[in-house]
């Protein structure tokens, strides 16, 4: 059954993450260590026991959902025996999660995509001055729908124009946009009076994934020109083309592109399925992959990989 592993983003993050799994598995620790030699910084720790608005501060979001990630393959490989290159056709990731997607593949080491990503998460949240932008869910919507809607909000009083546009098309009727705050707000009660089921704005920190973020996507142009990238051993399905991608060099602009472009996740799970995937199994923390493939993929299987009862399940699965 051709699997496919993905790995979830900024969101998926709760208190508690990763703690049964360094309590279980000395492979777990081991990565956990090393994320925090790395950024010199106990995260393990906060992952372990928050406090939760500290956890959830991009800089530290982001690095470690890909630990948690990490340390699920981990025990997968010295515990279960589990082969990545040979048991998986293609790796995925949401956002931040394509990194996590890269490290388990070997197109980069651990410390380096713990690297990258608090980088990343700095530089995301430096990009836009606190209270200029925002990010809404419209549950209910189409890409087409949404997009038009922010075509509408983008022209504020006095026929100035403001950025708002798709952040992240994630199927099953559910569209984030991200932009300007007024914009988003237009867009929100836009979608409300076309009868939209639900938009709301989202507690975020920043406008990920607009144009809003083109500084914090040279910062990336520039740390990534610099990181060592192998060519992954199981191809990824990218964010922004929404197809295969091998190559360190397109993979390169692929992530920078990936800061300010819209995640294409309905789109990338298409391409699985399009490529023989019939089973997802999504790494680390949380379970909102799984239940975005359970919608967009009702014919396939879907499961999450994220505890030491879960670890033990998926390994029986096999």
């Amino acid at each position: 059954m051709p699997l496919a592993f993905v790995f979830p983003g900024q969101g998926s993050q709760a208190v508690g993450m990763g703690r049964d799994l360094a309590a279980s598995f000395p492979a777990a620790r081991e990565v956990f260590e090393a994320v925090d030699e790395t950024l010199k910084q106990n995260l393990s720790r906060l992952m372990f026991e928050g406090p939760a608005e500290e956890l959830t501060l991009t800089a530290n979001a982001q690095p470690a959902l890909m630990a948690v990630s990490l340390a699920v393959l981990r025990v997968l490989e010295q515990e279960g025996g589990f082969d990545l290159k040979s048991r998986v056709a293609l790796v995925a990731g949401h956002s931040l999660g394509e990194y996590s997607a890269l490290a388990a593949a070997l197109t980069f080491d651990v410390p380096t995509a713990a690297r990258l990503l608090r980088l990343r998460g700095d530089a995301m949240q430096k990009a836009v001055p606190a209270g200029m932008g925002a990010m809404a869910a419209l549950l209910g919507a189409e890409m087409a729908q949404a997009a038009a809607i922010c075509a509408r909000a983008a022209e504020g009083p006095e026929g100035r124009h403001e950025i708002v546009e798709a952040a992240n098309d994630n199927g099953g009727g559910q569209v984030v946009i991200s932009g300007h705050r007024g914009a988003v707000e237009r867009a929100v009660e836009l979608a409300k009076a076309e009868g939209i089921k639900r938009a709301m704005l989202l507690p975020v920190s920043a406008p990920f994934h607009s144009s809003l973020m083109a500084p914090a996507a040279d910062a990336m142009a520039e740390a990534l020109a610099q990181a060592e990238l192998r060519p992954p051993v199981v191809p990824l399905v990218a964010n922004v083309s929404a197809a295969k991608a091998t190559d360190p060099a397109e993979i390169r602009e692929l992530l920078v592109r990936q800061v300010t472009g819209t995640v294409r996740w309905r789109e990338c799970v298409g391409t699985m399925l399009e490529l023989g995937v019939d089973r997802f199994v999504e790494i680390g923390s949380g379970k909102v992959l799984t239940g975005l493939a359970k919608r967009l993929a009702p014919d396939a299987q879907a499961m999450s990989v994220g505890s030491p009862a879960d670890i033990e399940a998926f390994l029986k699965s096999l």
